[in-house]
C-alpha cells in the first residue's frame, strides 16, 4: 500500500515519542511533513528528526492550518483543553485525525468532534491505545470465543502508583482539573472505553464517589517548605521528596518529562523553579486521587471500576465473572488465568513483552491508523469516533455523578447535551 502522509501538531511527549516515532521505525508507511509547536526546542527537535523544510514548521497551529492541506493526516497531540478547536479545522480541510485522548472535558465538544468526522467522512481515531495491546485483546477474544459463557460483572482496577500520581496529578500538567480535565477522564478514558467494549453493550448508567484525600496543605509535615530543595526536615521519609525521584541516574520517564535538558544541572534548575520541585502538599492540584465508578450495560452486564493513587506500581487488573468460568488477568504480570466451572480446569496465559509504550498499545493504534487511512475505510478499525464519543461521556458523567452524588441515566445525559448543542 501507499505512504502517507502526516502533520503533527503538539510534539511533546505523547506526540513526538509515543506516536511521530513509528514513523521513523516504518518509513516506509508514514512520513511526517509538517509540525507546529510552540516550544522552540521540541519543534527544532522533530523537523531534525523527520527531516522536516523550515517553512512547515510552525509555532502554532492555526499557522499550520491555514496552509493548502499538506498530508492525508493531522496528528493532534496538544493539552487537553486544547483538541477541539484545531480538530474541526484540520476535519474541514480535508485531514483524517488521530486524537490523542481525551477528547475534551467538555460533553459537547466531544459530540460536535464525532458529528463533524462524520459529516466530512473522515477518519476520526481517539488514542484509546489499550485495545491495540495484547493483554486487552486478548480478553476480548476469550470473552469472544465464549470461554466464561455469557460474561455478567466486570472488576476492574487502575493501580495509578503513588508515584505517577505525584508526578501528573499533582504536580504536573494534570493536577489542576480546572486547567486539564478531572482525572477520571484524563486517566482513566482508557478504561471506560475497554470496559465498554469488553461488555459489548452499551452503557446505561454510572455511579460514582471518590475525592482528593491526602495530597492537601493540611497533610504537609511540619515545616515542609514550599519546594523540597529548600531545606526539608523529612526529606529522608518523604516517599514525594523530589530529588529521590528526579536527580536518580534514570533519565526516562518521568524524569524526562521535566526539563527538554536532562543533565543534572538542567533538572536541578527544573526543580529550583518549575513545577515538580514543589511539595506535593503544596500545590495548586485538586486532582482525586481515588475513585470508584459503578456501571450498567444495556445487556445486563454490570461493572465496577477503581482507580486509585496508592499502590506500588502502574499497572491494571481485571477479573472477568461469566456463566461458565471466570478470567483474572494482571497486566503487571503479563499473565491471564482462565478457570472453567464444568471441567475445573485452569489455563494460564503467559503473554510476550510489549515492544512499545502502553503494552504495545502506542505502536498498534499507529499501525490500524496508517492502515484506515491507506484504506480510507474509518469502518475498519477496532473502534469508531461515536464508540469514543460514548466512553467518554461515560467518564464526564462518572464525574458528574461524583460532584452531585447521585446516579446519572447515560441516555437521559447524552439526549440533554445534544439538545442543548442544537
Amino acid at each position: 500500500m501507499k505512504k502517507i502522509t502526516a502533520v503533527l501538531i503538539g510534539a511533546g511527549m505523547r506526540g513526538m515519542h509515543a506516536y511521530a516515532s513509528y514513523a521513523l521505525e516504518h518509513p516506509h508507511e508514514i512520513q511526517f511533513v509538517a509540525v507546529a509547536e510552540p516550544n522552540r526546542e521540541r519543534r527544532e527537535k522533530f523537523r531534525e528528526l523527520h527531516g522536516i523544510a523550515d517553512d512547515m514548521c510552525c509555532s502554532d497551529w492555526k499557522t499550520l492550518l491555514e496552509k493548502p492541506r499538506l498530508a492525508d493526516a493531522a496528528l493532534i497531540c496538544t493539552q487537553d483543553r486544547m483538541h477541539f478547536e484545531p480538530t474541526l479545522k484540520a476535519l474541514e480541510k480535508g485531514y483524517h485525525i488521530l486524537l490523542e485522548k481525551p477528547m475534551s472535558p467538555d460533553p459537547k465538544e466531544c459530540i460536535t468532534m464525532g458529528d463533524y468526522a462524520e459529516k466530512y467522512n473522515r477518519i476520526f481515531s481517539i488514542c484509546h491505545v489499550l485495545r491495540y495491546t495484547n493483554f486487552f485483546s486478548t480478553l476480548k477474544k476469550l470473552l469472544d470465543e465464549g470461554r466464561v459463557g455469557r460474561l455478567i460483572s466486570i472488576q476492574h482496577n487502575e493501580n495509578v502508583g503513588h508515584v505517577h500520581q505525584s508526578h501528573s496529578y499533582v504536580r504536573g500538567n494534570w493536577g489542576d482539573t480546572k486547567a486539564s480535565s478531572p482525572m477520571i477522564l484524563a486517566k482513566s478514558c482508557h478504561d471506560m472505553d475497554i470496559m465498554l467494549w469488553l461488555a459489548g453493550a452499551d452503557c446505561t448508567g454510572v455511579s460514582s464517589f471518590g475525592s482528593l484525600t491526602h495530597f492537601k496543605k493540611e497533610n504537609a509535615p511540619a515545616g515542609a517548605p514550599a519546594r523540597c530543595l529548600d531545606g526539608c526536615p523529612v526529606e529522608k521519609e518523604c516517599s514525594y521528596y523530589a530529588p529521590k525521584i528526579y536527580l536518580t541516574e534514570n533519565t526516562g520517564w518521568p524524569t524526562s518529562a521535566i526539563s527538554n535538558d536532562t543533565s543534572m544541572e538542567a533538572r536541578m534548575q527544573a526543580l529550583r523553579e518549575g513545577p515538580y520541585g514543589r511539595c506535593v502538599y503544596r500545590c495548586d492540584n485538586d486532582a482525586v486521587d481515588h475513585q470508584v465508578v459503578n456501571i450498567e450495560f444495556a445487556n445486563e452486564v454490570t461493572a465496577s471500576f477503581t482507580m486509585c493513587a496508592y499502590t506500588n506500581k502502574t499497572n491494571r487488573t481485571i477479573k472477568l465473572m461469566g456463566t461458565k468460568g471466570e478470567i483474572r488477568a494482571s497486566e503487571e504480570r503479563k499473565e491471564i488465568e482462565v478457570f472453567d466451572f464444568s471441567t475445573g480446569f485452569r489455563e494460564v496465559i503467559h503473554l510476550p513483552e510489549a515492544k512499545s509504550g502502553h503494552g504495545g498499545g502506542d505502536d498498534g493504534i499507529m499501525r490500524d491508523f496508517v492502515r484506515l487511512v491507506q484504506k480510507d475505510d474509518a469502518d475498519a478499525g477496532l473502534t469508531s469516533a461515536q464508540i469514543s464519543v460514548q466512553s467518554h461521556l461515560m467518564a464526564i458523567a462518572a464525574e458528574k455523578s461524583r460532584l452531585e452524588k447521585k446516579v446519572i441515566n447515560l441516555n437521559d445525559y447524552t439526549r440533554h447535551i445534544k439538545e442543548d448543542i442544537t
